[in-house]
């Protein structure tokens, strides 16, 4: 049975005592609770190894919001998949809409970085979707599909399976616009045909595939109910846990 996940992506947000306070304060509410579903909070990178050493991280795991291209050298200013491992981080987000649009990041380039990923031991979140002008034009299943193909198609079947997989419809990213839950539902079952066509129905049934455009307290019950969403990466929301905790009540 596949994993069941709301992960929060903090992206470029709080000083480090802000983060610390805003993790323990998650790790507090947690406590006691029965969680139908795994937590995960990615932080900034200065706060990864603070984080975890503060926090119970069986229960609530810790992501990077990215890792290099490169395992290490000359690359000033760059943090290396190992260097992420060894803060006590399990997860590292890879592909987000942002570091694909402001940083250029290629399918090559996301390639390589999942690769390393899985090297370090580090389970990849990869993000996958569609600007608002592609799914005007109908092509968003395409634009999906080449994502999934060029970055993550030449995995063996034992590394692929190591992937969450997040679909990100760009156009409903901080816009307080959101897919729908037949949108979700509709493209989180056409990645997973997808998947199937390459690595088979069981790896394909058993891929978490997470959704991340503008997910809240308000729709998360209704986008989860979906038979295909398995769960969430959160922005905005995940900021406070007076808005996170709902997320993850809503399993």
């Amino acid at each position: 049975m596949r994993k069941k996940i709301v992960a929060g992506n903090w992206k470029m947000n709080t000083t480090l005592p802000e983060g610390l306070a805003l993790a323990k304060g998650l790790d507090e509410a947690l406590k006691g609770k029965t969680l139908r579903c795994e937590v995960v909070i990615g932080t900034p990178f200065t706060h990864l190894a603070s984080i975890a050493a503060a926090i119970d991280t069986k229960r609530i795991a810790v992501a990077a919001e990215n890792a290099a291209d490169q395992v290490s050298g000359a690359f000033t200013g760059e943090v290396s998949a190992a260097m992420v491992a060894s803060t006590g981080a399990t997860y590292v987000i890879l592909g987000h809409s942002e570091r694909r649009a402001y940083y250029h990041e290629t399918p090559a380039i996301l390639k390589k970085k999942v690769e390393l990923a899985l090297a370090n031991g580090l389970t990849p979140i990869f993000c996958i979707g569609e600007v608002l002008e592609e799914r005007e034009k109908g092509i968003h299943f395409e634009v999906v599909d080449s994502q999934i193909k060029e970055s993550l198609f030449d995995l063996s079947p034992e590394d692929f399976s190591k992937i969450v997989l997040a679909y990100e419809p760009v156009w409903a990213i901080g816009t307080g616009k959101t897919a729908t839950a037949a949108q979700a539902q509709e493209m989180h079952a056409h990645i997973r045909q997808t998947l199937a066509g390459k690595y088979g129905k069981t790896i394909a049934d058993d891929t978490s595939i997470l959704y991340g455009g503008s997910c809240n307290a308000g729709n998360a019950k209704e986008l989860f109910s979906n038979p295909d969403v398995d769960g969430g990466l959160i922005g905005g929301a995940s900021l406070g846990v007076d808005k996170f905790l709902p997320i993850i009540e809503a399993w």
